[in-house]
C-alpha cells in the first residue's frame, strides 16, 4: 500500500496553510488556515472494506511547565507523548483520495461538529479537545482535523505522521464520541495493510521547519 500527498513531501516541512498556528513576528504565533492536506493511496489489498486515517504528533512534551513560556525552552531531552490531530474511520473502500480542505477549511472555536463526516465516514475527537478544556473561549469537542501548533519555544521540530489503514470491516467498532487510542484499539486484528507519510513543523525560529 502506498500513501502520497501533493500538499507536502514525505520527510519535509508541512506548509503553514495546513497548520493550526503559523509564526508571527509580533505575537509569536497567529492562527493558520487549518486546511487538511491532500492525501491519496494506492495498491490497496484485496478484501479491503473500509479505510481509517490517523494523524498524530509523537513529539508533544510530556510535561507542560515550560510550554510557550517567555525566557524558557522546552528541552529536547524531555519525554514525549502522542497528540492526535485527526481520527477518521469508515471511509468507504471505493475512496482513494482526500482533497485538500475537504474535511477542514478553518479554525472553529469551541469545537467542531462530529462524528459525521464526508463520504459517510465518521471522525473522532482530536486532542485539542483536552488541550482547550480549561479555556473559556475555546473549550469544546474538536472532531476531525486540526493541524500543527507545537510550542513556539520547543527545541525540536515535531513530526506529524499521517497513516491510512486498509481494514477488513466496513464499520469500525467504536460508537459516539471516540478518540485516537480507542480507534487504534478497535482496529487491532482488522488491519490488512497500512501506509504512512511524515511531515515536520516548528514554530520556533531558532529551530526552523
Amino acid at each position: 500500500m502506498k500513501l502520497s500527498s501533493n500538499s507536502f513531501a514525505d520527510g519535509q516541512a508541512i506548509p503553514g496553510d495546513f497548520s493550526f498556528c503559523v509564526p508571527d513576528p509580533e505575537h509569536r504565533v497567529c492562527l493558520g488556515k487549518n486546511l487538511n492536506p491532500q492525501l491519496a493511496w494506492s495498491e490497496v489489498p484485496p478484501g479491503t472494506r473500509s479505510f481509517a486515517l490517523i494523524c498524530h504528533d509523537p513529539d508533544v512534551p510530556g510535561r507542560g511547565d515550560d510550554v510557550n513560556q517567555e525566557g524558557r525552552t522546552v528541552p529536547a531531552a524531555l519525554p514525549r507523548v502522542d497528540f492526535f490531530h485527526w481520527v477518521l474511520v469508515d471511509l468507504p473502500a471505493g475512496v482513494s483520495e482526500i482533497r485538500a480542505g475537504e474535511f477542514s477549511s478553518e479554525i472553529v472555536p469551541r469545537g467542531k461538529a462530529g462524528p459525521g463526516a464526508p463520504h459517510g465516514a465518521r471522525q473522532g475527537v482530536n486532542d485539542y479537545t483536552g488541550w482547550f478544556a480549561g479555556d473559556g473561549d475555546m473549550r469544546g469537542d474538536y472532531f476531525g482535523y486540526d493541524g500543527p501548533c507545537p510550542p513556539w519555544n520547543d527545541e525540536i521540530r515535531h513530526r506529524y505522521v499521517f497513516t491510512v489503514f486498509a481494514l477488513d470491516v466496513e464499520r469500525l467498532a467504536v460508537e459516539g464520541r471516540f478518540d485516537g487510542p480507542q480507534a487504534r484499539e478497535a482496529m487491532r486484528g482488522h488491519i490488512l495493510a497500512q501506509a504512512s507519510l511524515t511531515g515536520f513543523y516548528s514554530l520556533n525560529p531558532a529551530v526552523g521547519v
